[in-house]
């Protein structure tokens, strides 16, 4: 490469670009998808709370501000290091499907899809627990003082922002004539709220209420009971039989184009608790890298990073065109590894001893040649490459329930998303956390609670010979992926991003700028972005695409054009509102920096 050409791919050239300014502080950081939620966050620092406390607080807020990215009633993977310990833990917040919703139900009534909204992929709301879950294993403060800040969120209301306005004008209809619960709170007057105009959800702050008046019964026990009471008190009181009762009262159309009744029922809330759990890892340019287990896609992220280390990516350049075909080819191989062999771990065995070993990614890395795949190619483990894996898949769910005639009419993706939080304390204590799922657009909301059910069922596939199989109590694979890196046993790293199936490919986006190519935090968050919609999508309909890459516009011409000399079939994106975050923690000059990507809109970072 000549040296004018290596320029156009350099980081010099990057560090040249305008970035928003890095947050730096000697005590801590904090990162989320909206500032208020960051303020939120802050406040509970000021009064003594570690890295759990704080993060625990600013995700309760996430669940008031961002209706349209999550809710109590959806789901919040996250990675935990403890600095006592001084190691990482997963905590699974993911809930499980309804024991009565089974392959044969489906078969039974011709649903070969599952589809995107409504109450059929609904799984136990997950939030409420995990944060329960981690607040008393790592935390220090009582559930009502962490939950203070989003209380006074939902009761006093805050001003309507426009991702949120944008989402509810794009969806009135919908919510109008399918979803009257869910107009009562965000089209009080039957109509978008203005820019600025409060927005309030009084049931949601009689919920966390609820919790905080049974906490404070059991207080005299000590925290950790309390915490458990207030945890009962959503699982296993008036509140689960709230959502069991109005779910089996209340049937709402899906994408079946069926009016549905919900499957999930009290004992199924009842029976559920969030657990804490070893987290994958792989050791990569010195540093452990951690993602939560196959309850999410999170181990692909180690999969690209296991092929990529053995190639000269420095070499080829930052968003050189051999370097775009380089990741793209490997999130390929990666991905479909994922549709061959993740699904909840306590039911599929997933067989990370070959899928993570040097051996297993040097094969991998040898069928990256210098044109695009447009094949759908896992791995052999072992096994023989299973049948299924490359089959589109509602045929597959189809030939496997064995059901006749012609498909039902599929409908468009839902456009719902997630948002992320990061923390770090003066301890060292670090937080990553995904809060995603119980979309206001996605599932009306139960009357009297504040928030819908979250939608994560659509993941499942209809043949039991698969991981990730529809089955009762099993967790779905989430598209919800934290990242945590430690350095020599110590927290270096937290970060994290939103978008479905582009999450492991994005972050590594930023963890290559930055850790390959020594970019700062936030001029690494700043790198323009790429990933693959070659593999089959975790969201309904479920399509593939491919060959197809999507590339900010932000690329030089010359890039795009030898992408598709290679083959590949690249749609240029106006922008990609990522909203990519990230902490990284200084132990060697006692700081933190902390960061957010220039187009994440309303998500901040603050440091003290």
């Amino acid at each position: 490469m000549s040296e004018d050409v290596r320029d156009v791919y350099s980081v010099e050239r990057v560090r040249r670009q305008r970035h928003r300014p890095l947050v730096m502080g000697t005590h801590g950081a904090i990162t989320a998808g909206h500032y208020l939620a960051v303020a939120g966050g802050y406040r509970i620092a000021q009064q003594g709370g570690n890295a759990v406390d704080i993060a625990a607080a600013a995700g309760f807020c996430l669940s008031v501000l961002e209706p349209q990215e999550t809710s109590p009633g959806g789901e919040v993977p996250m990675l935990i290091y403890s600095a006592k310990e001084r190691r990482v833990f997963a905590v699974s917040g993911v809930g499980w499907s309804p024991r009565a919703f089974t392959i044969e139900w489906c078969r039974d009534h011709g649903i070969d899809l599952i589809p995107g909204d409504g109450y059929l992929p609904a799984c136990v709301p997950a939030v409420v627990d995990t944060w329960a879950t981690a607040l008393e294993r790592f935390g220090t403060m009582r559930l009502a003082q962490v939950l203070g800040p989003a209380i006074d969120l939902a009761h006093e209301g805050f001003p309507a922002y426009p991702a949120l306005r944008n989402t509810l004008k794009g969806n009135e209809r919908k919510l109008v004539e399918r979803y009257p619960s869910t107009c009562e709170v965000y089209l009080p007057e039957g109509r978008v709220p203005d820019l600025g105009e409060r927005i309030r959800n009084p049931d949601l702050a009689e919920t966390f209420r609820t919790l905080c008046r049974a906490e404070a019964e059991h207080a005299h026990k000590g925290r950790a009971a309390g915490i458990q009471a207030a945890r009962d008190g959503f699982y296993k009181g008036e509140i689960a039989e709230r959502i069991a009762c109005f779910i089996r009262e209340n049937p709402v159309e899906d994408d079946s184009g069926t009016a549905h009744t919900g499957l999930l029922d009290y004992d199924d809330l009842a029976e559920w608790h969030a657990t804490i759990e070893e987290p994958v890892s792989l050791t990569s340019m010195g540093l452990g890298v951690h993602k939560c287990p196959t309850w999410t896609q999170g181990p692909v992220f180690l999969q690209q990073l296991a092929i990529l280390d053995g190639m000269d990516l420095e070499a080829m350049g930052l968003n050189s065109p051999e370097y775009v075909h380089a990741r793209i080819e490997a999130a390929k191989l990666a991905f479909a590894d994922r549709e061959a062999y993740y699904g909840d771990p306590r039911l599929d065995d997933v067989p990370f001893g070959v899928l993570l070993s040097p051996a297993y990614a040097a094969q991998r890395r040898a069928l990256i040649g210098a044109s695009a795949s447009l094949e759908l190619r896992p791995g052999d483990v072992g096994r023989g490459i299973p049948a299924y894996a490359t089959l589109d898949v509602r045929a597959d769910n189809r030939r496997a329930t064995g059901l006749d005639g012609p498909p039902s009419d599929a409908g468009e993706m839902h456009p719902c998303d997630t948002t992320h939080l990061d923390v770090v304390d003066a301890e060292g204590n670090m937080v990553a956390a995904t809060p995603s799922g119980g979309w206001l657009t996605a599932s009306p909301i139960i009357r009297g609670l504040g928030f819908p059910l979250g939608t994560r069922g659509q993941m499942f596939y209809l043949d039991p010979a698969r991981p990730n199989a529809l089955a009762p109590h099993r967790r779905p694979r989430a598209t919800l992926t934290p990242t945590v890196v430690t350095r020599g046993g110590e927290p270096l790293l937290a970060f994290g991003v939103r978008g479905g199936d582009t999450q492991d490919q994005t972050t590594l986006q930023f963890f290559l700028s930055h850790a390959r190519f020594g970019l700062g935090v936030q001029e690494a968050l700043d790198v323009p972005t790429f990933y693959s919609e070659h593999f089959p999508c975790s969201f309904y309909p479920r399509a593939s695409r491919p060959g197809v890459v999507c590339i900010e516009n932000t690329f030089e011409p010359a890039v795009v054009e030898a992408l598709r000399e290679r083959g590949h079939d690249v749609q240029v994106m106006a922008g990609l509102a990522l909203k990519m975050m990230a902490i990284r923690r200084d132990a060697r000059h006692g700081t933190v920096q902390a960061g957010v990507c220039a187009t994440a809109e309303h998500a901040h970072a603050l440091a003290w």
